[in-house]
């Protein structure tokens, strides 16, 4: 079974990272909206009055637009909840995201496109013919192998399980990012420590340190220094994309809605390269290879395929913290943009510049841009570097606008 293609969902934690989603070729883009999202504390998530933009900046590209309200609720979150669904519907939405049953009957009621989240934990069939009652998309567990998820395909399309809309039910599995240790994100280390729930959205990432460990009875101490036992490594699944594919899979979601631009244009853009190579049968190991290299360059924890090859445990971290090989380090304001001859103006208020330095833009319309400056003037003037306090320009290769971020790329 191979499906025709598989639609590619990439997270979007501000309208930097939307449109650098975009911009890298993403199919549809998944975002919060004030709280009652599994985000709420790691990103600045839009507002309601965002909604309006969101949607026409996705419709003007054929981008889908997919809301999360995925985390528990408790009966005061309710009027909140359905102000959130009324406000998608009105503003078009392509579909809310969500888990508790409370959003799924209301959707259901006022006609708002559901998916289910991956906090329902879908791991068999009949999950699905039961979900299969509110929403045409669901995300099938993360602890799944892939053949368990093919043989699900399979049995929908066996059964002729349809969803609201008639169709067959679609099914979407994580194919990049962060990896929790709980089952489907189910974790209460943070509520159990911090008093701050990981299911209302506000993880404080307890998994992520390094532990000692002490003998009750001796007072004797271990430090677990070669595994952070708890933080898995990020999941990757670039290099067997086309088993995915073969599984019939329809849509791929790439985790990160509290990264950067940078990270979500380059991640989105590997794996719709990749997708796009599957499909006109140009996919190889040398292209696998270059992908990954790239992909080492944003945050990332070290990679590892999940449980979709069939392996009983996780891959552990060995280290705090990312291992991107490189890093972004804040240099220059936005000022002006010369539309007539490309280019930009910046106030330099850190660091140094050169020519030849590796660079990249950001901002909330620009999205991201990635550039090698080969010409640098100051006064009209060409100059080797520039310094703190420096009014310059340099050529860009797509418009920038005052207050973009310029940031340069270093080795890691």
């Amino acid at each position: 079974m191979r499906a025709k293609s598989i639609e590619l969902m990439a997270p979007a934690g501000n309208f930097e990272s939307l449109q650098s989603a975009i911009q890298a070729g993403a199919n549809s883009v998944y975002f919060g909206v004030e709280q009652l999202n599994m985000r709420t504390k790691s990103t600045h998530n839009f507002t309601l009055e965002d909604l309006p933009e969101i949607v026409y900046r996705c419709s003007e590209n054929n981008v889908k637009s997919y809301l999360t309200l995925n985390t528990i609720l408790y009966d005061h979150d309710i009027q909140l909840m359905k102000r959130i669904v009324e406000t998608a519907k009105e503003a078009g939405i392509s579909a809310v995201i969500a888990s508790d049953h409370a959003v799924l009957n209301y959707a259901k009621k006022i006609g708002q496109t559901v998916h289910i989240s991956t906090q329902c934990n879908i791991t068999n069939i009949d999950s699905v013919e039961f979900y299969a009652n509110f929403a045409d998309v669901m995300v099938l567990s993360r602890e799944l192998s892939l053949l368990q998820v093919e043989s699900i395909n399979k049995e929908i399309q066996r059964r002729e399980i349809t969803g609201p809309s008639g169709d067959l039910i679609r099914t979407e599995i994580f194919g990049h990012g962060a990896l929790c240790m709980a089952v489907s994100g189910k974790c209460y280390l943070s509520l159990h420590s911090n008093y701050s729930s990981a299911n209302r959205g506000a993880c404080v990432q307890n998994c992520r340190k390094s532990y000692i460990v002490t003998d009750k009875e001796t007072g004797y101490e271990l430090e677990v220094d070669n595994e952070y036992i708890m933080s898995a490594k990020d999941l990757c699944t670039i290099d067997f994309l086309d088993k995915i594919i073969e599984a019939g899979v329809s849509v791929l979601k790439l985790e990160g809605r509290g990264r950067s631009a940078d990270y979500v244009y380059i991640t989105t853009k590997c794996y719709r390269e990749a997708i796009d190579s599957i499909l006109d049968e140009t996919y190889s190991q040398e292209k696998v290879t270059e992908w990954k290299e790239q992909l080492s360059t944003v945050f990332n924890r070290g990679f590892w395929d999940g449980y979709y090859l069939g392996k009983l445990m996780g891959e552990w971290n060995d280290s705090d913290g990312s291992k991107a090989t490189k890093r972004k380090v804040y240099v220059a304001k936005g000022r002006k943009f010369y539309d007539e001859v490309g280019i930009g103006e910046f106030l330099m208020e850190a660091q140094n510049l050169k020519v030849g330095d590796e660079i990249c833009i950001t901002g909330p319309t620009t999205g991201i841009v990635f550039s090698t400056i080969s010409e640098i003037r100051e006064e009209n003037k060409p100059v080797d570097m520039v310094k703190k306090g420096s009014l310059f320009t340099i050529k860009t290769p797509d418009k920038i606008r005052p207050s973009d971020k310029l940031y340069k790329l270093v080795e890691a």
